[in-house]
C-alpha cells in the first residue's frame, strides 16, 4: 500500500460496512428462529399428510439457509471490523508522523521519504551542513544503524527526518500486511452458488471461523476480555459491558468459548453452541465419508457350515466376522454424528405435543463429547430441572437422556398450574464408560463436580424472571454420585434434589446436600441392582446410600422395575415414578406418593 492510498483511506467505511453485514446476520437469525419456532411448529400441529410433511422439510432447509447466512455474515462483519481496526492503527501512525514532519518543516515526498533542509553550524569549510533525503526503513537492524549515523550528522534535521521516515514506512508496512492478510480471508467468505447448505458448506464455515479467529487475534485482544477463571457473575458482567459489535465479534470468532461461559443468557449460549454444532457436524460428516472410502464394506454373509458334519447348509447364511468387525468400527466412527443428529431432531421437534423451544447450552465433540440441552428457556422459567445422567452416557447416545427430560417436561408442565417449566439434560462431564471397569471409581464424579456447580450457579445468575426459579437437580445412577460430590466439595445451588437408582452420593445424609430439610428425594425401583452394589464404592460413612432410612431422604414410591425405567410412560400417561419426579420439579412435594416407613417390629411378627 502506497502513501497516497493510506492517506486517503477511511477505515471507518469498513466498519460501516461491517454494521451492514451485522444487521444482515441479525435478520437471518430472526428469520431462522421464526421458521423453526413458529411457522414450522404451526404447520406440524395443524396440517397432516405427505404434502405437509414435505413442506415442513422444505422449511427446515430454509431455516438452515438462514442459519448459514447468519453465521457467514457474522464472520464477514467481524472480519471487516478487524480489518478496519488494523488499518485504523496504521492510519493513525501515519497521520501522527505526517503531523510531526509538518511541524518540523520537513517535506514528505510521494514515496514516503522525507527531505530535510540545510541547517546547523558552519563547518571548517565555512559552509552550513547540507540538507538531504531520509528513506524509511522497517528492518530493525538497518533502522538502528541509520539512526545512529543520523545522530552524528551535523545537520540536526536529519535525525527527525529519519525518525519520521521510519514511522511512515512502518505504517505503510502494517497497512500492506493487513490488506494482504484480510483480502484472501474476506474472499473466502463466499457461499456456493446454490440453495443447498451442505455438510461441506458447514465444514467450510468451520474453516472460515478458524481463519477469521486466527487472523483477527490482534483485534480480539483489543476488546474487553472474559474474566480469567471468573465465576458466572463475573462472566455476566463482562458480557453486559460489551457493545453489540464486540458481542458479535466474540460469538463469531470464539463461539465455543462463549457457549461454554456459565452466567451468560441462554439465548447467547444457544446461538454460539448451535454455530459450533453445525460446523462440527460438517467436519464430522467429511471425516466419516473419508473413513468409508478407506474401509470398504466386506462381504456380509457367508454360507453356514454345520460344525458336526462340516457340510454347507443350503439356504442358511450367517454374518462374517470380518463384517461384524467392520460394522462395529463403522458405528464407532459414526458415533458423534449420531449424537449431533439427535440434537438436531430435538430442535426439529419443537412444538410437537407442546414441547417448547430447545436451547443448546453446551456442546463439544472432544473425547466422548459433551452436550447440555434445555427444553424451554431456563432464564425465564418458574421451575427448572437439571438432569445428570450416569455411566456410559456420551454424546453418541444422548438421545435417550434427552427423551427422558422431554417426558419430565411434559409431565411437569401438566402439573405446573400454568407456570413455565424448563428441563435440562446436563452431559457436561466425562461419565464412566463401563459399569464394571470404570463406574467403581470416584474420580469421574469429583472431576465433573466443579463444572456442575458452575453451571447451576450460572442458571441462577442468568435467570431474568421476576422471582427466582425453583430449581431441582435429578441424578440418575452415577450421575447421583456426581451430584453428591458437587455438594460435598462446594455449595450446590438447588432447591430440591431427586436421586434415582443411586449407587451412593459420597455423603452420609440428606442434611449434607445443601437444600432445605425435607427436600431430598430418592427412588429405588424393584430389581434395580445398582444401589446395593454401588454402596460399597460410593456410599457415605458406613456405606450409607440415599435408599437407606438413615440417610434421611424422602423415599418415593416407584411402579417401575429395573435401573433404567424411572421415566416410563404408556398410553394412559406417566408412570408413578415419572409423575413423582415431575411433582417435585413443580414444587408439589406434598403431593408425592411416598413409601411407608419400615415397620421396626416386622422381625418379631
Amino acid at each position: 500500500m502506497d502513501l497516497a492510498t493510506l492517506k486517503s483511506l477511511k477505515p471507518n467505511e469498513y466498519s460501516e460496512a461491517a454494521d451492514g453485514y451485522r444487521s444482515a446476520s441479525d435478520m437471518a437469525s430472526a428469520a431462522k428462529d421464526r421458521i423453526e419456532n413458529q411457522i414450522s411448529v404451526a404447520m406440524r400441529n395443524s396440517l397432516k399428510g405427505e404434502a405437509a410433511t414435505a413442506a415442513v422439510k422444505q422449511l427446515g432447509e430454509l431455516g438452515k439457509n438462514f442459519h448459514y447466512i447468519q453465521v457467514e455474515c457474522g464472520l464477514v462483519s467481524t472480519a471487516l471490523e478487524a480489518f478496519s481496526y488494523e488499518l485504523g492503527a496504521a492510519k493513525n501512525k501515519l497521520d501522527a508522523a505526517l503531523e510531526g514532519a509538518k511541524a518540523a518543516n520537513l517535506t514528505v515526498n510521494s514515496d514516503g521519504s522525507i527531505t530535510y533542509p540545510s541547517a546547523g553550524e558552519k563547518g571548517e569549510d565555512g559552509k552550513i551542513p547540507e540538507g538531504g533525503t531520509a528513506s524509511g526503513l522497517t528492518d530493525p537492524a538497518a533502522s538502528a544503524v541509520s539512526r545512529q549515523a543520523a545522530r552524528f550528522d551535523p545537520n540536526p534535521h536529519r535525525v527527525l527526518a529519519q525518525d519520521y521516515a521510519d514511522q511512515i514506512a512502518a505504517a505503510l508496512k502494517e497497512a500492506t500486511e493487513a490488506d494482504e492478510k484480510w483480502a484472501p480471508k474476506l474472499r473466502a467468505l463466499k457461499a456456493d452458488d446454490d440453495l443447498t447448505v451442505s455438510d461441506r458448506d458447514w465444514a467450510d464455515a468451520s474453516s472460515d471461523t478458524k481463519g477469521v479467529s486466527d487472523a483477527g487475534r490482534k483485534y480480539l485482544d483489543s476488546l474487553p476480555q472474559p474474566p480469567k477463571d471468573g465465576g458466572p457473575k463475573d462472566n455476566a458482567e463482562w458480557w453486559k459491558g460489551l457493545t453489540a459489535e464486540e458481542q458479535v465479534a466474540w460469538v463469531s470468532m470464539q463461539p465455543a468459548a462463549v457457549g461454554a461461559l456459565d452466567g451468560l443468557p441462554a439465548t447467547v449460549r444457544d446461538e454460539a453452541n448451535r454455530m459450533v454444532l453445525a460446523e462440527a457436524r460438517g467436519v464430522a460428516q467429511g471425516e466419516y465419508d473419508t473413513w468409508l472410502k478407506k474401509h470398504p464394506e466386506p462381504e456380509r454373509f457367508q454360507p453356514y457350515i454345520n460344525p458336526y458334519t462340516g457340510t454347507v447348509m443350503k439356504g442358511v447364511n450367517v454374518e462374517t466376522q470380518a463384517w461384524k468387525d467392520w460394522e462395529e468400527a463403522r458405528k464407532n466412527a459414526h458415533k458423534s454424528l449420531d449424537g449431533m443428529d439427535a440434537i438436531q431432531r430435538r430442535f426439529d421437534a419443537t412444538g410437537t405435543n407442546g414441547l417448547p423451544e430447545a436451547y443448546l447450552l453446551g456442546f463439544s465433540t472432544e473425547g466422548d463429547g459433551r452436550a447440555i440441552v434445555a427444553n424451554g428457556n431456563p432464564d425465564t422459567a418458574d421451575h427448572t430441572a437439571v438432569y445428570v445422567p450416569g455411566t456410559t452416557s456420551e454424546l453418541g447416545n444422548i438421545e435417550g437422556n434427552m427423551n427422558r427430560m422431554a417426558d419430565v417436561w411434559r409431565t411437569a408442565n401438566n402439573e405446573a398450574d400454568g407456570k413455565s417449566v424448563s428441563t435440562i439434560t446436563w452431559l457436561g462431564y466425562d461419565a464412566p464408560d463401563s459399569v464394571a471397569k470404570d463406574a467403581p471409581f470416584e474420580h469421574y464424579a469429583y472431576d465433573g463436580a466443579p463444572a456442575f456447580r458452575g453451571f447451576m450457579d450460572g442458571l441462577d445468575t442468568s435467570h431474568s424472571g421476576a422471582t427466582p426459579s425453583h430449581t431441582t437437580v435429578i441424578g440418575h445412577s452415577y450421575g447421583s454420585t456426581l451430584v453428591g460430590s458437587a455438594a460435598q466439595t462446594g455449595q450446590l445451588n438447588a432447591d430440591d434434589i431427586v436421586f434415582a437408582g443411586s449407587p451412593g452420593v459420597k455423603v452420609s445424609g440428606a442434611d449434607e446436600m445443601d437444600v432445605p430439610k425435607g427436600h431430598v428425594w430418592n427412588q429405588e425401583a424393584e430389581r434395580d441392582p445398582v444401589p446395593d452394589l454401588g454402596r460399597w464404592g460410593h456410599g457415605g460413612d458406613g456405606f450409607i446410600i440415599p435408599s437407606d432410612q438413615e440417610f434421611g431422604a424422602n423415599q418415593m414410591t416407584t411402579d417401575t422395575e429395573g435401573h433404567s425405567s424411572y421415566w416410563d410412560k404408556d398410553d394412559k400417561g406417566p408412570s408413578q415414578s415419572l409423575l413423582n419426579q415431575a411433582l417435585v420439579v413443580v414444587g408439589k412435594g406434598d403431593s408425592v406418593a411416598l413409601k411407608p416407613p419400615p415397620d421396626p417390629w416386622a422381625h418379631v411378627k
